[in-house]
């Protein structure tokens, strides 16, 4: 029996997104949250690589694409932090355990554990049963949303970040850890906004210029109104279309809302482009998903 059905392929493709229940057991969960305990426990982060990660327009530029660290992080595993985590020495002034907003981008390619889930039978088997011939992975990240001071994701599209020609080729897979929910920070749709193109483009500028990403296009702003709550329960996965528009909100509850989240990429008859923030390189090609 396929994990997805045809009613959630005919739901995925009317709303741009849907909900699955049990792609993972609890345990793997927990499995996967001590192994990133373990990664954070032991990270050795350098001092100018303390940046902030925002998706407020002008913090994207100042903060993200801008510092080589995060713009080369696409065949590396980074971490990056929420706001006012550390002192003006660059000291934490939380936990070590709870500054931390990210870590990506490779995690699919370097860690056993995250390496197995992205490849699982079930992922696999999502892939077929939405036709893809020849997806790859673009990307992966361990999104914290801690608790308390988990930042809000303003209304974007993925295909902002990772754009290809033509559109409709990339979907993300967002695993909860942990149950997601209104209080904890879970995802908000607009149902069938992937049918609209997309609203602007980040961008590499020309090289040996500054700042080292730019935006093409403003993002509009969207009726609160047509946002719909995706809550979804520890395991279980959100397939997001690359043009669908999503938020979340802060997390201001007490518990966290962490997720491991994965972008692939229909490579069939697709051009990835020279110009996105994140390229494959020597070392890490975009790996193919499928294993046999």
């Amino acid at each position: 029996m396929d994990f997805m059905t045809d009613q959630d392929v005919q739901k995925y493709k009317q709303d741009g997104y849907v909900v699955l229940d049990g792609l993972l057991t609890p345990q793997e969960c927990d499995e996967l949250r001590q192994r990133m305990a373990e990664i954070v426990d032991r990270m050795d982060v350098p001092d100018h690589c303390r940046t902030t990660f925002s998706t407020y327009h002008d913090e994207q530029l100042k903060k993200q694409g801008n510092a080589d660290y995060f713009i080369t992080s696409g065949d590396k595993i980074r971490f990056f932090f929420e706001k006012g985590v550390f002192d003006d020495k660059g000291e934490f002034i939380v936990p070590k355990q709870q500054s931390l907003n990210k870590v990506g981008h490779a995690l699919h390619a370097y860690e056993a554990l995250y390496k197995k889930v992205t490849h699982s039978p079930k992922v696999q088997g999502i892939a077929k049963k939405l036709g893809l011939v020849n997806p790859v992975i673009l990307q992966s990240m361990y999104i914290f949303k801690q608790p308390g001071i988990g930042g809000e994701v303003t209304p974007h599209q993925d295909a902002t970040f990772l754009y290809t020609e033509p559109l409709g080729r990339v979907m993300g897979l967002w695993i909860a850890l942990e149950d997601a929910t209104v209080n904890n920070g879970c995802l908000w749709f607009i149902p069938g906004s992937q049918s609209s193109g997309i609203s602007r483009r980040m961008v590499r500028t020309p090289k040996g210029s500054f700042p080292l990403t730019d935006f093409i296009g403003r993002e509009p702003t969207y009726d609160e109104d047509k946002f719909v709550a995706a809550p979804v329960k520890k395991g279980g996965v959100v397939l997001i279309h690359g043009e669908v528009v999503h938020r979340s909100a802060e997390n201001t509850s007490e518990d966290s809302r962490h997720v491991y989240t994965f972008h692939i990429m229909e490579a069939l008859d697709t051009r990835w482009s020279p110009d996105n923030w994140l390229q494959p390189t020597e070392e890490l090609p975009f790996p193919p998903l499928y294993t046999k």
